[in-house]
């Protein structure tokens, strides 16, 4: 007589430390479950993970941060979450861990699991061609595969002997608008015969705090220069509209708040000024003229200056290599050159399309759709290795 042996399901731990992880973790996990519905996923995630069944043993929200010396602030936090993930390791015994960008967290946390005999996927490369670039050192050490989204990281990371794939960008299949410009227009009660104007302050708490008042104070200037101007905010998801309260009720100029709907925002402005990140190449997706701003503390951005080496801050200006959306950094992201900077691209026809042609190239280099799924294949591959 033959005994059936039951097979446990597959554990992944997954950690998504910030939104934009938050956002490609959920697409990846939902095209590993489209492949195989019984593999289970735990760690660290936000919103949308946890609404898709992954087990949440420590929210994102509380671990994302932008700066080096805004780190110390949620130091206790992160210790805690390293310390809390390295007693999962032996209680939960993942089969797989999959890292998120996030480095300082994950790297901490790969060269414990590498330790554990535990394989490692790094999915969304952390930028460290730009910064630390010895990191690649203990990348190659700790990881078993790293799936990088963009071509020009594949040669970086060959040269120090990692096994590396590039899959093209999950955005492609995410940054679609749901609405038609008219009903969005309409449900977010703007005037289709004016120009609109998203203002994007970030999607963390501290960056939305540093970033906002001048964008607000911006709005000021611009009206005063052009009439048929309105503005509207998206809120990211973890930004509650009551954070904004403070400086809205400060500003003569009219803007609208809504949650979420960001790519229909996009999709019906004449221009965005954003804070750098994911939506700078979110909104090159869509064709977006944009001018992006970043801020940090004094000694963060001094610290910064002489650890990175490129030449750029806004995410789709370092795939373009060349700047083709203006950059205010520090103190020039102020309102009087956010105002100048802005009303240089809407005065000037020549130069949105420009800028167009030149995000449409940003936007052929990204691959092609199903970036998600052929991850996801990779991932369960690993996964069933040495099952045959």
């Amino acid at each position: 007589m033959t005994i059936g042996l039951t097979m446990r399901p597959k554990k992944i731990l997954m950690v998504a430390g910030e939104v934009s992880g938050d956002l490609h973790g959920g697409q990846l996990m939902e095209a590993i479950h489209r492949i195989d519905p019984e593999i289970q996923f735990l760690g660290v995630g936000g919103d949308r993970l946890e609404k898709m069944g992954m087990k949440i043993l420590y929210h994102s929200q509380s671990l994302s941060v932008v700066g080096i010396t805004e780190v110390l602030f949620k130091m206790g936090s992160i210790m805690k979450a390293l310390r809390g993930l390295k007693q999962s390791l032996d209680q939960e015994r993942p089969d797989l861990i999959i890292l998120i960008d996030f480095p300082d967290f994950n790297l901490r946390l790969a060269k414990i699991a590498h330790r554990k005999g535990i394989p490692i996927v790094y999915y969304i490369s952390p930028q460290v061609w730009a910064w630390r670039p010895k990191r690649v050192n203990l990348i190659a050490r700790w990881v078993k595969k790293m799936i990088v989204l963009f071509p020009f990281e594949i040669p970086f990371y060959e040269a120090a002997g990692v096994d590396v794939e590039w899959v093209g960008h999950p955005l492609l299949d995410i940054v679609k608008p749901t609405l038609s410009k008219e009903t969005a227009f309409e449900r977010f009660g703007l005037n289709p015969k004016w120009r609109t104007i998203a203002l994007l302050p970030g999607s963390r708490m501290h960056e939305v705090k540093r970033l906002l008042p001048p964008l607000l104070a911006s709005t000021q200037l611009l009206q005063k220069e052009t009439s048929d101007l309105q503005f509207i905010i998206p809120l990211a998801p973890g930004i509650p509209e009551t954070t904004l309260s403070p400086w809205m009720r400060n500003i003569s100029v009219p803007v609208k708040v809504v949650e979420g709907w960001t790519y229909d925002v996009m999709n019906i402005s004449e221009l965005l000024i954003t804070a750098s990140g994911t939506a700078t190449l979110e909104a090159a997706i869509l064709g977006k003229p944009m001018v992006i701003i970043y801020k940090v503390s004094f000694l963060s951005y001094w610290i910064g200056r002489a650890l990175i080496h490129v030449d750029h801050i806004g995410l789709v200006n370092l795939v373009a290599e060349k700047e083709i959306a203006p950059e205010l950094i520090q103190n020039d992201a102020n309102p009087r050159r956010i105002a100048d900077e802005a009303l240089r691209i809407l005065r000037d026809p020549i130069l949105r399309r420009r800028m167009t042609e030149a995000m449409a190239e940003v936007r052929q280099s990204l691959g092609e759709f199903g970036a998600a799924q052929r991850a996801a294949s990779i991932v369960t591959s690993l996964l069933n290795e040495g099952e045959a």
